[in-house]
């Protein structure tokens, strides 16, 4: 019992130290053949080397990330090719979105753009090339990682260390580097557009002081020009002040007040449905929040705020397409959350392996119906209505409100996690070892946590 630990707590230490090992290394390689990939289909088809990646060391890490999830979101569909693909193609897509969509934001630049392309989404994706990330997908499973875990274990784990080490620091630097030398470039074109509407400026100064003594005379010669010209200027005035109002209203569009608003509403709605749905079905009232303090459903808050992100554009389109649109979408969200609520605190929040068509017990058909259903009522009916409501909000309320409620839910979330952590380690480990156990044990016991989770199951 070295260092007093519970020899629990050592085998639970040991294997994530196993697993991140096994990660980092799967990063690393899998980033360098993502970069050699790059460098090989752009040498074929601009017949020259050129360095494809942000970095200046030969790695792509999106290639790596890519490589991370898949390994630990789609190991356990290593025997099922059709969804393994599926999931690969799907993993790989919601990748290239998100990191497409935060370079964008960060440097106003769009890195790579799809638009052209015939079977595309937003510009951020290519679903044939989402396709081929699909096949990938089933041969990292199926060949690449387990012959890499053979050839790692060849490896002195002392000697891998050592090598790991070297590699993220040299990352770690190279990243800085890049980032600053990106940020550089921003600040460069941001001043050579300012440089350039100063000359338009300047020009147009000029021209207008030219200009201005002709549309005099021509005003005094044709006084209907008079009247067109103060018909054009009231015309200016309400767009000014259609566009002031805009300004002024409260969570406009669909940007980020709006999708947090839209997240907290919908994780208390959520909560509401499936516990009345809990109530008809099985008879009984059952607690179906996914925090210690509140009735909140987490999972459906988060679908919210993402299904509307995704298909808001899209939102006109027939009952049908926003229908197989929810379908798929909610059924990989779903999966998703189970597999990483399963791997962050060692237990499952929900079972459907009695249920038929069902895979791994995670999802099943019928509720990937109920998704679909779900998102044709939340776009048509429920997401106007909220959308008009939430715009009502002041916007001197609303900025400071929803950041209370950003920083009560982080925490509430938190201390969600921790009190899960602490019932899955008692099972295995009832003696509390710190102060901050003992808190957890005293407020958050067993009968609290099952009464909140009362579907929650310890998995090992």
């Amino acid at each position: 019992m070295s260092a007093g630990l519970h020899p629990a707590r050592i085998r639970r230490i040991h294997n994530m130290y196993n697993t991140l090992y096994q990660l980092f290394w799967y990063f690393l390689i899998y980033s360098f053949a993502g970069w050699c990939a790059g460098v090989i289909y752009s040498a074929a088809k601009k017949h020259r080397f050129v360095n494809t990646g942000f970095l200046n060391l030969p790695f792509c890490p999106i290639y790596g990330f890519g490589g991370i999830l898949f390994t630990i979101f789609l190991s356990e569909l290593k025997s099922n090719l059709f969804f393994l693909f599926i999931g690969g193609i799907i993993l790989s897509s919601a990748l290239m979105y998100i990191t497409g969509l935060l370079l964008e934001r960060f440097f106003q630049r769009k890195w790579w753009d799809f638009s052209k392309n015939r079977f595309q989404f937003e510009g951020y994706i290519s679903f044939p090339l989402a396709v081929i990330f699909g096949l990938l997908g089933v041969l990292c499973i199926r060949v690449t990682n387990p012959l890499l875990l053979t050839l790692l274990n060849l490896i002195p784990r002392w000697i891998g260390r050592i090598i790991l080490l070297a590699a993220l620091i040299l990352l770690t630097l190279d990243f800085v580097s890049a980032l600053t030398a990106a940020l550089q470039l921003k600040i460069r074109i941001r001043r050579l557009n300012e440089m350039t509407q100063d000359m338009q400026r300047i020009s147009d100064s000029f021209g207008n002081a030219i200009t201005g003594r002709i549309q005099r005379r021509m005003m005094k010669a044709y006084p209907n020009l008079e009247a067109s010209k103060l018909l054009a200027e009231q015309a200016e005035t309400k767009k000014t002040q259609k566009e002031k109002a805009e300004k002024e209203t409260f969570a406009k569009g669909c940007g980020f007040y709006k999708l947090t608003a839209l997240s907290f509403i919908g994780a208390f709605l959520g909560d509401v449905v499936e516990t009345i749905f809990c109530r008809v079905t099985a008879g009984i009232w059952m607690s179906r929040s996914s925090v210690v303090y509140g009735a909140f459903s987490i999972v459906w808050g988060l679908a919210c705020a993402i299904l509307t992100a995704l298909l808001y554009k899209y939102k006109d389109k027939s009952d049908r397409y926003l229908f197989i649109c929810g379908t798929v979408l909610g059924g990989a969200y779903e999966y998703i959350c189970s597999v990483f609520t399963e791997l962050a605190f060692g237990t499952v929040f929900w079972d459907y392996s009695d249920i038929p068509f069902n895979l791994g017990g995670r999802i099943n058909l019928l509720y990937c119906f109920f998704w679909g259903i779900a998102a044709v009522v939340w776009l048509k009916g429920i997401y106007p209505f909220l959308s008009g409501l939430i715009e009502k909000i002041p916007k001197k309320a609303g900025v400071p409100v929803t950041w209370l409620l950003i920083i009560f839910m982080i925490c509430n979330m938190l201390l969600s996690a921790m009190a899960l952590g602490r019932y899955t380690q008692r099972q295995s480990e009832p003696q509390a070892q710190t102060t901050w156990e003992q808190f957890l044990d005293s407020h958050f016991p067993d009968d609290r946590i099952e009464k909140i989770y009362p579907n929650l199951k310890v998995v090992d």
